[in-house]
């Protein structure tokens, strides 16, 4: 069956300005997750210093994301693999990386991508671990049609106002008009409660919890790879509770795992609290989120996860009877990772050689680069260095032996370097005579951090790569935990936001103002209210827009 997609037609191309920061009341890709009340990030969120507004900021040299001529020659590999300094551009570094790296690259479709085997990789790795978690944690796999009537986007109305611009309509279906018009899916918490009501009757069928691996339509007009195409791929939970308590401890342990996740697997410093009214996810009671840094110092919403209350349940009629025989509406949770988090992680820690991956999620953790001059050393060298990779190998480390010898060992020194591997280990003839090692870090350029003479003896080697890998977590983390400290400014006038916004940091201030007044800082400042962190400083506290009393701090960013 033939099936005729009729959409709006695009007037950008793939790459356009991300200037924007979008007030939409459904943000971004990501948009689902819960909240760490249990997860504590190894550095407070607030030092002890007094909370007012104070800080040099640093002019940054800010890259704004653009279209040109170029753009789309420049995610086509490059035989030279040049990449533009971060400094310089930071949207062309960005698609140098992903290009270079053969992480992605346009789909024929304007603002679709193709998302490549090494770029794949880091989003199995992604899967990998959070699969784990959902299943640790109650939840189970499955399904639902990509395919949604029209007809249930409408039932709830504030989801429908906050998803119609982006909706992908199927009107043609085996050359035939369709008697109602079908949602290629944006989002699932229709379908799903449509198919919850078939299957929740009475309170013992509760909780019910389930999530999804899917790709998800969104017609966005300004695109950016991983950032924000028109089709993504994500998981989505979905939970039914019998009361509301269940169902905010739902949604606050799922942005605990997401913020675990990012700082211990992704190595990404997030700040994790709860979105303003405006920027909560359209038809949800409550959304939290994690909110991330970018080199460039714009915000991402990495993760988000939503308390929908019976907002949906009560649109559906998904309803249970209770222990009393009373008939009751259920309470809901959803919650979501998608692929931007792999851009997040281009984003925070990749430098001017290129992409650099925490070994945690990358695809290769050592890639082995064998060194001979003479035939006759050939031999020798590859069976040593397949005797190294055996050896991690067989202790769990993700190995590559790059042994082929159509280019020279510089050359796959920079390949390998660009592609974010983070150990690289050389072995030549003398190597081989003294039965040890060349390592190289990724993270510490040059000869600083490159170590001689590491024994090839089994339980040295393994210990050493192993020992060196967690470094670089580690390391990894600190260097994006102390870039977001120091590009966050605690202010406590609109004046002193503006500026700092200006400067291209974070403003962290006081805040209980008014729909209407964040709505003016966004037209004014470009900027949006990220999240209000679940970490608060103690104290009185007055919103620094309208001088009232306010009991929450704020964080104000630009975003993508």
């Amino acid at each position: 069956m033939v099936v005729c997609l009729r959409l709006p037609s695009l007037t950008s191309s793939l790459f356009s300005p991300a200037t924007t920061n979008s007030l939409r009341r459904s943000p971004a890709l990501l948009r689902r997750w819960r909240g760490p009340r249990q997860f504590q990030p190894p550095s407070p969120l607030f030092p002890a210093s007094r909370f007012s507004a104070q800080g040099t900021a640093a002019t940054e040299t800010t890259s704004e994301d653009r279209v040109d001529g170029n753009s789309k020659n420049r995610m086509r590999n490059n035989p030279d693999r040049v990449i533009t300094p971060r400094s310089q551009d930071f949207n062309a570094w960005y698609l140098d990386v992903i290009a270079n790296a053969e992480l992605a690259d346009y789909g024929p479709v304007r603002g679709t991508m193709v998302i490549r085997p090494y770029g794949y990789a880091i989003w199995e790795a992604i899967q990998e671990f959070l699969n784990v978690k959902f299943k640790e944690t109650g939840h189970s796999n499955m399904y639902f049609p990509q395919f949604i009537p029209y007809s249930f986007i409408e039932k709830e109305a504030s989801h429908v106002e906050g998803f119609s611009p982006e909706l992908a309509l199927v009107t043609i279906g085996g050359g035939k008009e369709l008697e109602e018009k079908l949602v290629v899916r944006p989002t699932s918490e229709t379908i799903v409660n449509h198919m919850f009501t078939q299957w929740i009757h009475s309170y013992r069928d509760l909780p019910l919890m389930v999530n999804q691996w899917a790709n998800v339509t969104r017609w966005e007009m300004r695109t950016k790879p991983f950032i924000r195409t028109l089709e993504f791929l994500w998981q989505e939970g979905h939970t039914a509770h019998a009361t509301p308590e269940e169902a905010e401890n739902e949604a606050m342990q799922m942005i605990n795992i997401y913020t675990k996740f990012a700082y211990e697997q992704a190595a990404i410093p997030v700040i994790a609290g709860r979105k303003s009214r405006v920027e909560t996810f359209a038809g949800a009671s409550k959304t939290y989120t994690i909110e991330a840094m970018m080199g460039d110092r714009k915000a991402l919403q990495a993760g988000t996860s939503h308390n929908l209350g019976q907002n949906f349940s009560r649109a559906f009629g998904t309803q249970f009877t209770d222990e009393n025989g009373q008939r009751l509406h259920v309470w809901q949770t959803s919650w979501a990772i998608s692929t931007r988090f792999v851009g997040g992680i281009i984003m925070t820690h990749g430098d001017d050689a290129g992409l650099m991956l925490p070994p945690r999620l990358s695809p290769i953790q050592v890639i082995i680069i064998p060194i001979w001059k003479k035939d006759a050393e050939k031999m020798e060298v590859l069976n040593a260095a397949s005797s190294v990779k055996e050896v991690l190998q067989t202790a769990g480390v993700k190995v590559k032996l790059d042994d082929s010898d159509v280019r020279t060992p510089g050359w796959k020194f920079n390949f390998w370097e660009m592609k974010g591997v983070p150990l690289r280990i050389e072995i030549g003839p003398r190597d081989v005579s003294s039965r040890s090692v060349v390592i190289s870090r990724r993270d510490i350029p040059g000869k600083q951090g490159k170590v001689f003479g590491i024994s090839m003896e089994p339980s040295i080697l393994e210990a050493y790569v192993k020992d060196k890998l967690d470094e670089i977590q580690s390391s990894l983390l600190g260097q994006a935990t102390s870039f977001r400290d120091s590009n966050i400014v605690d202010v406590s006038s609109y004046d002193e936001l503006k500026v700092a916004i200006s400067q291209g940091k974070w403003a962290r201030g006081p805040w209980s103002a008014s729909d209407e007044d964040e709505l003016k800082l966004k037209e004014e400042t470009g900027a949006t209210i990220r999240c209000f962190p679940f970490q608060q400083p103690q104290g009185i506290k007055t919103c620094l827009m309208t001088g009232n009393p306010a009991e929450e701090v704020a964080i104000f960013a630009k975003s993508y």
